[in-house]
């Protein structure tokens, strides 16, 4: 049960990470992105301000807010590899 409680949550996270940054993501992608962004943010972030993600299966609102900052600063890294790439 907690594996698809993380596949909901994830995929929430991405949605509102490209909601935010202002993109269009499919379902699977957001999955995608909210759970490779949670990591993101708990290999960065974490040790920065003390919280574990949602990977750690924490579900407060400051690991969720870490999870989401991940998933931001994920799509940026992707926005600026795909802005680098188009000549």
């Amino acid at each position: 049960m907690n594996i698809l409680i993380w596949l909901v949550v994830g995929g929430l996270i991405g949605w509102a990470a490209s909601m935010f940054m202002r993109t269009q993501e499919g379902i699977l992608l957001n999955v995608v992105v909210g759970i490779i962004g949670a990591a993101l943010g708990g290999w960065l972030l974490s040790p920065l301000v003390g919280v574990s993600t949602i990977n750690q299966s924490n579900f407060s609102v400051p690991s969720l807010l870490v999870s989401f900052l991940g998933a931001v600063l994920l799509l940026l890294i992707v926005h600026f590899a795909r802005r680098g790439t188009r000549g």
